[in-house]
């Protein structure tokens, strides 16, 4: 697979860096770089949003979580295509009439800008966390696909990445988008179709183990994972990019409902994968391997390489989108400036730094992203919502609005990431694990003691 698949990485990286380079003349202000113009159709939005929610969790994790406790690991990408469907029915179309080119911008705008620099040093601080980990995975597979671990055709592939990435803005990653999907989904679709139907092996037993709770997937990590997982598909940032970008409310909400749907099937295929590795493929056999990469060795060759290929795609899809839009974010909201220059140089900055901790870094793909999320959502996710819902009917108490992000986020950071030392302190075990829960409740309830009891004139 050596020479072959370095063939068709030179193919696939000069193709994106050329939408690239064709997409600089296109850009003539800040939107048509940060939020491609704010006039992309439904199948555009569709595409690029199915091609960013897919990747390193939900493809490589997904099936990696099946393998260890059964089909409910499907409930990952089950929750991200409830968030989708809620986002479309609840507030898909009022954040696209905000007008806003980021979400922290939009919360600038209906809480007041206090609110915008608060969300934007969250995001961006959570989002290097989760790019890294995109790279972590395509690190993975590069090594996987050459056999041996080379940090040098790594950095050049991520440099490439970054490179169209800075130049072309979000036109060029939508455009690229639409192409890592459509490898993405044959390359699946395609691998399934094989195990089931060409390669066979125990296929009865799976039917059997369909189930959607089980002993290794408790109510409470239902619970949890709706919350946690399925708040960021709701109201996230990279999600909500793909509303800003939309070229009016109709076509936001239309393309969020689609695209939730649509995730559900895709849920099904990858999670069918997980489970044909799961009742067939021994723990001595898989002997450490991630189940998807060990599928990619016992398939055909030209099913391994597009497997190859679609599992590029589906992270590398996600990492521009992460890269640009935590950059434009860092730009716009924090340095407060419109400048397409300052958000290259800080494409730059992101990815490098991005890129070097995935290479010194050797954390699990989901946890590391977990992680992440679990500052995210409780700080920001009912805090961003309930001020959404309230926007032209009733005012908001910054203060006590900043206390809902601030408290709700450090639960989030602690549970996450200090949890030896909140056990040291004397905190239970098992209510670590109910931290970023609690920390959702602690946001909810104070961000509705922010909703004053009526309009008034802004000056709050």
């Amino acid at each position: 697979m050596n020479t072959i698949f370095l063939i068709a990485l030179i193919i696939y990286i000069i193709v994106f860096l050329t939408i690239g380079i064709l997409d600089i003349k296109k850009i003539n202000s800040f939107a048509d770089y940060a939020a491609a113009g704010k006039s992309q159709g439904r199948f555009a939005v569709i595409m690029t949003l199915l091609a960013t929610v897919i990747g390193a969790s939900t493809t490589i994790g997904i099936t990696d979580t099946v393998y260890s406790i059964g089909f409910p690991g499907i409930w990952w990408l089950a929750f991200g295509g409830i968030g989708l469907i809620l986002q479309a029915f609840i507030i898909s179309k009022k954040v696209r009439s905000i007008d806003a080119i980021t979400l922290p911008d939009m919360a600038g705008k209906i809480v007041g800008g206090g609110a915008e620099k608060l969300l934007a040093f969250i995001i961006v601080i959570s989002w290097i966390g989760v790019i890294a980990g995109q790279l972590v995975a395509m690190n993975g597979i590069i090594s996987f696909a050459l056999g041996k671990n080379s940090k040098l055709i790594f950095a050049l592939v991520s440099a490439i990445v970054i490179i169209y990435t800075l130049i072309g803005g979000q036109l060029s990653v939508i455009k690229t988008d639409r192409i890592q999907f459509v490898i993405i989904v044959l390359g699946i679709l395609i691998c399934c179709i094989y195990l089931y139907f060409v390669k066979g092996g125990n296929t009865s037993d799976i039917a059997d183990g369909i189930e959607l709770l089980n002993d290794n997937y408790k109510p409470v990590n239902l619970f949890t994972q709706f919350f946690v997982i399925g708040g960021v598909y709701f109201l996230g940032p990279d999600i909500m990019s793909r509303n800003f970008i939309s070229k009016d409310e109709k076509t936001a909400k239309s393309s969020a409902l689609i695209a939730g749907i649509s995730l559900f099937v895709f849920a099904f295929i990858i999670t069918l994968i997980g489970m044909w590795v799961r009742y067939n493929i021994s723990a001595e056999e898989l002997n450490g391997s991630k189940a998807l990469m060990y599928v990619i060795g016992i398939v055909p060759k030209f099913v391994g390489i597009l497997l190859v290929f679609g599992l590029l795609s589906a992270i590398l899809s996600s990492t521009d989108t992460c890269i640009i839009n935590a950059s434009s974010i860092f730009v716009k909201d924090i340095l407060g400036k419109d400048s397409v220059a300052l958000v290259r140089i800080t494409v730059g900055v992101i990815g490098v730094l991005a890129t070097v901790f995935a290479i010194s870094g050797n954390s699990d793909i989901i946890s590391l992203l977990t992680n992440a999320y679990s500052i995210y959502t409780p700080g920001v996710i009912f805090p961003l919502l309930i001020a959404i819902l309230t926007y032209g009917k009733r005012s908001i108490s910054k203060g006590v609005w900043f206390a809902a992000v601030i408290l709700g986020g450090l639960f989030g950071l602690l549970g996450a990431f200090l949890p030896d030392k909140l056990l040291s302190l004397g905190v239970p075990a098992k209510l670590l694990s109910y931290f970023t829960l609690i920390g959702m409740g602690v946001s909810l309830v104070i961000s509705l003691l922010s909703i004053k009891s009526k309009q008034d004139d802004g000056s709050n």
